[in-house]
């Protein structure tokens, strides 16, 4: 929709910033075929990061007004005809589409574009009727518990917190190679991870990251041997074939985003948000405070102008 949409994916591209990632409903790539291969030419580095709460009407009439199924299968149709990189974004609301978790990752491990799913609980902020804090609240491990249940690819050790920001974000990392899944997060232990995971939630690019990895699967003391100490992945996995080289296409991701809000709010954990709205006066908000403080018409909003506006008095 933004008429400078592609300007302003060349002034992101021709700076140092590594990974690309556009929120989007989905819409446009499901109906504009030349807009889709356009964007297709920024490649590598760039991410689709889709809208993709349900796959039943009601749900989807709930949380976006209209039922969107079709729309998001075409969507995702040209992604993997493409090969964009995209991550399926879901909005969990409690009692709605929170049983439909483990049919979504199932989903997502079939389509040759998706390297991840995030789930996100409801941020009671913004468009929200019917919510009750005191029995709706969908908290982070409610759903690293649905996970489990509904999912056969991930263990308990597997979904770890986000050392950047432990309280609100957790995450699952595998390998997808030949159409096996290989959780990759619980094959470390936990200091281990500590040390060697950045504040990011990108971590396939993470160098320590991809040499303890392969130190991890390489048992081999000489060249000869590596190949087949690779393929045997710790000697505990049938042997399949190993991409010559480790690449984006051969991970998948599990992240679990549980931003604040007024019910739940923690100055503490705030303060190690990693996840930031970029202000245009230069200051980077926390996303977690930006729609109770900053964004205008906000309760919040307006008592931070008050407070401005009397401190300039006094």
């Amino acid at each position: 929709m933004h008429p400078d949409f592609f300007a302003v994916l060349d002034l992101v591209k021709a700076r140092p910033i590594k990974h690309l990632m556009i929120n989007t409903n989905g819409l446009k790539i499901a109906q504009d075929l030349a807009f889709c291969d356009r964007l297709s030419q920024y490649k590598p580095g760039i991410e689709i990061y889709l809208q993709f709460d349900s796959f039943e009407e009601t749900a989807l009439r709930e949380l976006r007004g209209s039922d969107l199924r079709k729309v998001r299968q075409q969507a995702i149709d040209r992604l993997n005809e493409m090969n964009l990189s995209t991550t399926l974004v879901v909005t969990l609301k409690k009692g709605l589409n929170d049983h439909e978790i483990g049919k979504i990752i199932d989903f997502a491990l079939d389509q040759r574009c998706v390297r991840g799913v995030t789930f996100q609980p409801i941020q009671a902020a913004g468009r929200l009727e019917g919510f009750n804090p005191k029995c709706d609240r969908y908290t982070l491990t409610e759903v690293r518990r649905a996970i489990l249940e509904q999912s056969s690819h991930f263990q308990p050790q597997d979904i770890l917190p986000v050392p950047c920001h432990p309280d609100s974000l957790a995450m699952a990392y595998a390998l997808k190679l030949q159409g096996q899944v290989i959780p990759l997060t619980g094959l470390f232990d936990t200091p281990t991870f500590v040390d060697m995971v950045p504040n990011s939630v990108l971590y396939e690019q993470h160098p320590a990251l991809r040499q303890q990895i392969f130190d991890l699967f390489s048992t081999s003391h000489s060249p000869a041997s590596a190949p087949t100490s690779l393929k045997q992945l710790l000697c505990c996995l049938p042997l399949i074939p190993v991409p010559d080289s480790f690449t984006y296409e051969n991970i998948f991701r599990i992240m679990i985003v549980q931003f604040m809000d007024a019910y739940n709010f923690d100055v503490r954990s705030v303060k190690r948000s990693c996840i930031h709205i970029a202000h245009p006066d230069g200051r980077l908000i926390p996303f977690d405070t930006y729609n109770l403080f900053y964004r205008s018409g906000s309760i919040g909003h307006e008592m931070i102008t008050k407070l401005h506006q009397n401190s300039e008095l006094q």
